[in-house]
């Protein structure tokens, strides 16, 4: 057994050194396991393998989806004459040009989601197929909260965290135009409608598969908090030392806002989100003042361009080795994703010894070769569509004490919410509690669990800051339908994966199958989200096995397609004290850095995203 996991792994490592093994070769005995290994997942399932062979087959799992579901949907629509250089290709750019030198607009602001399905299978349903069965009685029937169901295994500030990352990632434009939803009699919308703009497609694209554009870059480097235009950058700058302005409540000045559009990111923020960027924020200034100290000849725009790149590599470690543990606590894909940043050899040998191997599967992915595998790098559009989490949204927030536990107030979801941009309502929440208190009852409260059943209310009639009512359960429906995202058993198809035969085969429970037949004419009709949450879990899992196959594809896309998390993952670039800050620290350090006085809880706790206990 450990032989034939020795040839899994080795042999579809990506970069292999094993000199008697002819390239070619490689490549004909790479594809042949990691057929096997989808063969044997087909069969057994990955998560009720042993570990070792577990990890073996995930690892196949993987390159056999770099080789058959990654489709790049286009060049950048901007003028295709590359931009001006900047001044360094040692830094961050704030509109994701230049990541890839050879290629600047790759990943940058515009650039087309790509897809994990061919794009002759992703044209957008039209009318009638688009709203049937009406994405309105789905959120109605299906979705909507009848209790809040927590998920016990995390705490609230993994709810939060994954929005942080995803203001970072994606972001969709609307169009002009707008596709009208019936609603029931006597509902809040005008006219008994609801009004829900399309998503803006690249210009020109008429044909049966449009694609879109990300009005994020799709590069992991931190925008949501450094920024998405230079104006806006620098308006949250000192312009002294590196460092960022950060008011009393944590916050950068509201004149950084200024400008925002509202029915953007920045129209969804809310106090979870507040926490993070003011965390983050302060995170950044403190690298700002380490760098300083050993390297006082950085200038002001060195230090600011070394720190970014240094916190946001802290971020997406936080991400790889807290966060998602955390949500798909499996010991296996615990392993696996530990592994993704330190490689099988472990994290003692990496900090120990750093990288050993070239084979990202022995020793990591951050510090390896930038690797495409032959497709451009994007997020793509399915990337989007598991992403869709809002069930994870509590309906209230208890405020307590860090210190004693003590309850000092409770606040409905929709008090947490923005109210305008600049935002108003999070920067008076943030003034009234001290930030420990804040963070410390997030740490203690539960998520929602992702399942049918349990999307809050809250999300279900927002008011959005444009004056529009919108139900964001509706709205998850239809964007999946309007972008050519399959429906649950086609997505199955496209992955490889065994399709459900039936409702009963889908849920494994007799009561939650009548429920979907009352709303589905036929299995094959059931929507992408509506399976993601219907669907038995893993052990340890907070989504589905299904979204999980997207995560173990993008996930470490997202870190070996990007250069200053591979090729120039070194100290030449982020200075040895950048690495040394990267390498030794996490999100409980973070924490503990800024806010001390959480030691006592903190020192209880095994990942600071699960469950925090009371003094």
């Amino acid at each position: 057994m450990a032989a034939v996991i020795r040839s899994i792994t080795g042999l579809i490592a990506d970069n292999p050194t094993d000199p008697g093994v002819s390239p070619g070769r490689r490549r004909r005995l790479a594809r042949i396991l990691a057929g096997a290994a989808e063969s044997v997942d087909r069969r057994r399932g990955w998560h009720s393998l042993p570990l070792p062979v577990g990890l073996a087959v995930l690892v196949g799992l993987r390159s056999r989806m770099r080789e058959l579901n990654l489709f790049d949907a286009g060049p950048h629509p901007a003028d295709p004459d590359d931009p001006a250089p900047p001044p360094t290709t040692r830094a961050r750019t704030i509109d994701g040009t230049f990541n890839d030198v050879a290629s600047a607009r790759m990943g940058a602001q515009g650039a087309l989601f790509g897809r994990n399905i061919p794009l002759d299978d992703t044209a957008p349903e039209t009318a009638p197929v688009l709203l049937t069965p009406s994405p309105r009685t789905i959120s109605n029937e299906l979705l909507a909260r009848r209790t809040f169901r927590p998920a016990t295994s995390l705490n609230l500030l993994a709810a939060a965290w994954i929005q942080f990352e995803v203001h970072d990632w994606m972001s969709h434009f609307d169009a002009d135009d707008a596709i009208e939803i019936p609603t029931e009699p006597g509902g809040p919308w005008p006219s008994d409608r609801m009004s829900v703009p399309r998503t803006r497609s690249c210009p020109g694209s008429t044909g049966a598969t449009p694609t879109y554009p990300n009005r994020d870059t799709h590069w992991w480097d931190a925008s949501q908090i450094y920024g998405a235009t230079a104006e806006q950058a620098t308006a949250m700058r000192r312009l002294e030392g590196g460092e960022i302005t950060i008011l009393d409540d944590g916050l950068p000045p509201p004149a950084a806002e200024a400008g925002l559009e509202r029915t953007g990111p920045a129209g969804n923020f809310w106090l979870g989100l507040g926490l993070l960027h003011a965390l983050f924020l302060a995170e950044h200034n403190s690298i700002c003042r380490r760098l300083r100290s050993a390297y006082p000849s950085m200038d002001d725009q060195q230090l600011y361009d070394t720190a970014r790149l240094v916190n946001t590599a802290l971020m997406a470690k936080i991400h790889t080795v807290d966060w998602t543990p955390a949500i798909i606590a499996h010991p296996t894909t615990v392993a696996a994703m530990r592994g993704n940043w330190y490689g099988l050899l472990g994290e003692r040998v990496a900090k120990r010894s750093g990288r050993l191997f070239t084979s990202e599967v022995l020793s990591g992915i951050p510090g390896g070769a930038t690797e495409f595998h032959g497709v451009p790098y994007s997020l793509t559009e399915e990337f989007v569509a598991v992403y869709r989490m809002h069930p994870l949204m509590p309906d209230e927030v208890i405020i307590r004490r860090a210190d004693t536990d003590r309850e000092v107030a409770s606040h409905r979801l929709d008090e947490l919410l923005t109210d305008a941009v600049p935002d108003t309502r999070v920067r008076e929440l943030m003034a009234e509690y001290p930030m420990p208190d804040l963070l410390y009852s997030f740490g203690r409260a539960h998520p929602g669990a992702l399942d049918l059943h349990n999307f809050p209310e809250a999300l279900r009639t927002l008011r959005r800051l444009d004056g529009s009512l919108m139900d964001l359960g509706t709205v998850d429906v239809l964007r999946s339908r309007e972008r050519g995202v399959p429906r649950y058993n086609a997505f199955r198809r496209a992955f490889r994966l065994p399709v459900a035969g039936s409702f009963v085969e889908l849920t494994g429970d007799e009561e939650t199958a009548a429920e979907l037949a009352a709303v589905y004419r036929d299995v094959d009709d059931v929507d992408l989200l509506v399976g993601l949450y219907a669907e038995p879990k893993p052990a340890g899992f907070g989504f589905s096995d299904t979204a999980f196959r997207v995560f173990i594809l993008m996930a470490s896309r997202r870190i070996s397609g990007d250069r200053f998390l591979t090729a120039d993952f070194r100290p030449e670039v982020y200075t040895e004290v950048g690495m040394s800050w990267v390498r030794d620290n996490s999100m409980r350090s973070v924490l503990l850095r800024h806010f001390p006085t959480l030691a006592p809880t903190l020192r209880h706790v095994a990942n600071p995203f699960a469950p925090w206990p009371a003094p």
